[in-house]
């Protein structure tokens, strides 16, 4: 007499059947028993170096691989000014290039340094010089400040402001004493 059961396969992790949906067909011939969730549940939490887009995994060979789960190539792209926007402490700095020696930025950053070296890759000269910057718990309220600030002591165009040296320090001192 013949048995005409069949066996039905489950996922040895979570136990839902597997079904050619949920389960990589490749993965039958090797007697891999999880489903996709559960697979991608495992390689998320043993590798933190993996990048994957919308839930599919993108290799470090591609162009835009940033390591971490994303929901576009452009949440990926601007997952990092997301998280500068959350940080509130940072500091208030004064740059200037001397190409345009009269005008200085006066802008807000985690890390001054790093928003000078920021500018100098995009300069050929290097000639971006930071004057001061000043820590703060608030830099967006203290970038605001110095913002008032300026605007009364020269002219201005967005964040960049006509003032001398001297003047760009006066406004982050201002501030600092408030």
């Amino acid at each position: 007499m013949l048995d005409n059961t069949v066996m039905i396969d489950t996922c040895k992790s979570c136990g839902v059947e597997l079904t050619d949906d949920n389960w990589q067909a490749g993965w039958k011939k090797y007697g891999r028993k999880q489903c996709k969730d559960c697979h991608d549940k495992y390689n998320e939490g043993s590798n933190k170096n993996r990048m994957w887009v919308n839930g599919k995994y993108i290799p470090q060979s591609h162009p835009l691989y940033k390591p971490g789960r994303y929901k576009s190539f452009g949440d990926a792209a601007f997952s990092a000014l997301q998280k500068d926007k959350q940080i509130l402490e940072g500091y208030v700095y004064a740059i200037r290039n001397k190409a345009w020696p009269s005008w200085v930025k006066i802008g807000k950053a985690v890390d001054a340094e790093d928003r000078l070296n920021g500018y100098q890759t995009s300069s050929p000269m290097r000639d971006y010089e930071l004057i001061h910057s000043v820590y703060f718990d608030d830099r967006n309220k203290a970038e605001r400040d110095a913002h008032k600030v300026a605007e009364r002591k020269g002219e201005r165009k967005g964040e960049w402001f006509k003032l001398t040296k001297e003047q760009a320090l006066e406004v982050l001192r201002e501030v600092t004493l408030d």
